[in-house]
């Protein structure tokens, strides 16, 4: 990977044991070792990411050269590009949905007020 030979790892070690000690040089290892590993996480999230943005963008060229064309004229790749689009949509929505009130509870109070509720939103003096 860095193209380092047998000898220049053997110096590097050297002169890391002379600097560190022989105390602190593990540690140090294992702190390289975790902001490597981190390092390594962090570009696998923003490929993943960057991959996800590309196919959403591809999407959306297909769905644009949908729009130009007759929906029933499209080519199979390009309807399935809007099934998973519509797909996505339906997902995005969903938790936003409102729900629909009850009527069972809504039939014998609408419009009426007993007298100890009214009391009860004044405030008392």
């Amino acid at each position: 990977m860095f193209d380092i030979g047998f000898w220049e790892l053997l110096f590097v070690a050297l002169i890391g044991l002379l600097v560190l000690g022989p105390e602190r040089l593990p540690g140090a290892l294992r702190g390289l070792q975790r902001g490597m590993q981190k390092l390594k996480t962090f570009g696998t999230s923003v490929q993943a990411e960057l991959n996800h943005e590309l196919r959403i963008k591809e999407l959306h060229e297909h769905l644009k050269k949908a729009e130009q064309m007759e929906v029933d004229k499209l080519s199979p790749e390009l309807q399935r590009s809007m099934a998973e689009l519509r797909e996505a949509a339906a997902g995005v929505q969903r938790p936003y949905e409102k729900k629909k009130p009850s009527s069972a509870g809504d039939d014998g109070d609408s419009g009426t007020s007993s007298a100890a509720d009214k009391d009860e939103s004044k405030p008392s003096s």
